[in-house]
């Protein structure tokens, strides 16, 4: 919760009872309750209004299709990874493995 541990939890209730005393904790957490919940209510509705205003914008269809052409172009360079140069790439790895004399490493 918030990166607080317990000790810590405990600490802050002591100094809330400190400054407030224990008769008006209970208000205080009270507002603070209502309080978090209007911040709440009041992020929901920014987030749909943005939501809201994206879709009539056409953004959301076109974020998608931008999406999809990325990953179609991912995917056509890899696949032509996999078939032009890996096949090099293996090659060279397997001259280099039959490669014998002062170069190569002896284990």
């Amino acid at each position: 919760m918030f990166g607080i541990g317990g000790g810590e939890l405990i600490f802050i209730i002591f100094i809330a009872l400190m400054l407030f005393g224990s008769e008006k904790i209970p208000d205080v957490a009270r507002t603070m309750g209502k309080a978090m919940a209007q911040f709440k209510n009041a992020t929901n509705e920014i987030k749909s209004e943005i939501q809201k205003g994206v879709e009539s914008q056409g953004l959301d269809t076109s974020m998608k299709e931008l999406t999809s052409t990325f990953t179609d172009e991912v995917e056509k360079v890899k696949s032509n990874l996999d078939t032009n140069i890996l096949p090099e790439v293996t090659k060279a790895k397997e001259d280099l493995d039959e490669l014998t004399g002062p170069i190569k490493r002896q284990r």
